[in-house]
């Protein structure tokens, strides 16, 4: 569902219906101090990279009270920035942020600009529930400042199609995560190529000027208007791209940049050597989930039956195995054994993605057992002897699948009460126009949607299901699709040695953002430092006490953590957690946004 641009005057409208409050305007009176670690050799801003964004006036955001609709303490701003920053006279796009002030302003280090991934994620809803999960200090020391990036969320939105009905029946062969036989696979490229050759035409020209460089520009601008010298950063997910981009984009302008959930920057680009190939299948993260959920598999069977239910029907492989085999061939019907409703066919489809989803949480282990073991046990024949476990894994499965529908309903009506409170109409969703916008600008691509099949036949083999499943998330990408071009993208260099040291986090069992990302960012970047978690789940801020410690301690004193480091995920598969842990009151997790459309955000 569409959630409209931040209008500063339609949204003040809304708050002082709702709240009746006074509009406020502050200004930032931070600068971002050098601290330690900041170096003298190194690299430059270019003279034209520099001279593009320093000849923006700095923006004013008017800020004002928005705790009707986002929460206590939030004030939101916008700021109209260059639709293209070489002619910034020649238009403009307005970008929405929203800001949760330092709770000690005394101690106050500057400004901390959050982005949750995506690519079209909301830095606006990421800010305003950074009280959850970013630690009292952070919250102590800075203003937390989220922008939805240009086309996105509550900036002025990029639309590839006259209206939802023209976008509905363009976009109808891409209602599934990915294609499964002939005439699925016929509409799904055909939809994909619409969905390119529309965002070329009636996107444009803002889906070509939404590529992450100028995401940068935009956030470096919005870093100078509010008084911060050097930037202080912390991406999640495709966050981390833009935390790079940034970085190589802006060398001498870094105070603490901390990306974690890291793609491999030359992936995302690509190459000459690499365009045949889409960047989906560059970024493996289809193997990376492949080789999560083989290792649950791998830690149910030692566990036992005590602890994971599927390792009592056989090795946990094998019984994953016979499921597939299932699964590929046709399906569950999914039926309430109380009252009879149907939700429809649970097909290999939906048994990839439920389990995609669960391993963007670092306890969806235990869901991930209740999933394989009921579909297998719905795949056996029907007998009087197991009438009850197939009677107990329909309900299982049932439920889990009614419990995904009406967590994603809840959040549908919430997004459309917000947008009632903008007094909009209709909603248009633009989320998969906007993720495409920015993919279709920053990578080369093979040119036709087709080549996506052979793609995906080739990721199906060595990573069945995941593989395709991210592979096609962008044949819209094919350059005879997407015409639309951004001359400005960043396309490398990815080197550059900055004025401060740079923080990789990878987490070891990500099903996003592989582990060989983080790797081969800290590789090419020579002042980084990578910190490794054998943790579970999406990103590894908040699933271990050890990562999230010291990414804390980086945006603080711009402190690393030792070469070498490796922490240990607090929540591991089928082990309890101690109590003396459990009693604890844990902080939520970051709300962050896989780099997929379709995905949902990880929850606590």
């Amino acid at each position: 569902m569409r959630r409209p641009h931040l209008s500063r005057a339609v949204l003040a409208t809304a708050v002082a219906a709702s709240l009746a409050a006074t509009l406020t305007a502050t200004s930032a009176a931070a600068h971002g101090p050098g601290g330690p670690g900041h170096a003298r050799g190194h690299d430059r801003t270019s003279r034209a990279e520099a001279a593009r964004v320093d000849r923006v006036p700095a923006p004013d955001p008017g800020w004002f009270d928005c705790t009707s609709l986002f929460g206590a303490g939030t004030e939101c701003g916008t700021v109209e920035l260059p639709l293209d920053y070489d002619q910034p006279r020649r238009g403009t796009t307005e970008v929405a942020m929203l800001r949760v002030r330092a709770t000690d302003p005394a101690q106050r280090i500057g400004t901390l600009f959050v982005n949750p991934g995506g690519p079209g994620g909301s830095g606006v809803e990421m800010a305003a529930v950074a009280s959850a999960f970013l630690s009292p200090e952070l919250l102590a020391r800075f203003d937390v400042v989220g922008i939805d990036p240009r086309g996105t969320n509550y900036s002025a939105n990029v639309r590839c199609f006259r209206d939802v009905g023209e976008q509905g029946a363009a976009l109808a062969g891409m209602d599934v995560r990915f294609p499964q036989g002939d005439a699925q696979t016929a509409a799904f490229v055909g939809s994909a190529r619409a969905l390119g050759e529309a965002c070329s035409t009636t996107g444009a020209p803002l889906s070509a000027s939404m590529s992450t460089a100028q995401v940068a520009r935009d956030m470096d601008v919005v870093r100078r208007a509010l008084g911060d010298d050097r930037l202080t950063f912390l991406g999640f997910s495709y966050g981390s791209y833009l935390g790079q981009v940034y970085v190589n984009m802006f060398p001498d302008r870094v105070r603490a940049v901390a990306i974690d959930g890291v793609l491999d920057p030359v992936a995302w680009a690509g190459t000459r050597r690499t365009a045949d190939v889409p960047v989906t299948e560059r970024l493996a993260s289809g193997q990376a989930a492949w080789r999560a959920a083989q290792e649950i598999l791998d830690r149910c069977a030692q566990a036992g039956p005590a602890l994971c239910r599927t390792a009592g029907l056989g090795d946990p492989r094998t019984v994953w195995a016979d499921v597939e085999a299932g699964m590929r061939a046709g399906g569950v019907e999914l039926t309430d054994p109380a009252t009879g409703e149907s939700l429809g066919t649970f097909d290999w489809d939906d048994t990839v993605g439920a389990v995609l989803s669960l391993l963007y949480a670092p306890s969806g282990y235990d869901a991930v057992d209740t999933v394989v073991w009921a579909l297998w046990w719905l795949l056996q024949p029907e007998k009087p002897e197991n009438a009850q476990q197939r009677a107990e894994a329909l309900a299982a499965l049932f439920g889990f699948e009614r419990t995904l529908q009406d967590a994603a309903a809840e959040r549908d009506a919430a997004r459309a009460a917000r947008a009632d409170a903008f007094g909009l109409g209709f909603p248009y969703g633009n989320g998969l126009e906007a993720f495409s916008a920015v993919l279709c600008t920053d990578s080369l691509n093979p040119r036709r949607p087709e080549d996506w099949v052979a793609a995906s036949a080739r990721q199906d083999a060595v990573a069945p299901g995941f593989g395709p499943s991210w592979t096609w998330s962008s044949p819209q990408c094919a350059s005879r699709a997407w015409t639309a071009r951004d001359d400005d993208a960043w396309t490398g260099r990815f080197d550059a040695r900055t004025s401060a040291p740079v923080l990789v986090v990878g987490n070891l069992w990500d099903p996003a953002t592989a582990y060989e990302g983080a790797v081969a960012a800290a590789a090419v970047l020579p002042r980084s430092r990578l910190l490794s978690s054998d943790s579970w789940g999406h990103t590894a801020y908040g699933t271990s006490q050890c990562a999230t410690g010291a990414i804390d301690r980086y945006l603080v004193a711009v402190e690393l953590p030792a070469e070498g480091t490796r922490c240990v995920g607090d929540v591991q598969p089928f082990v309890p957690v101690p109590e003396q842990r459990s009693a604890q009151a844990p902080r939520a997790l970051p709300p962050v946004v896989p780099p997929v459309p379709g995905a949902p955000p990880r929850v606590p």
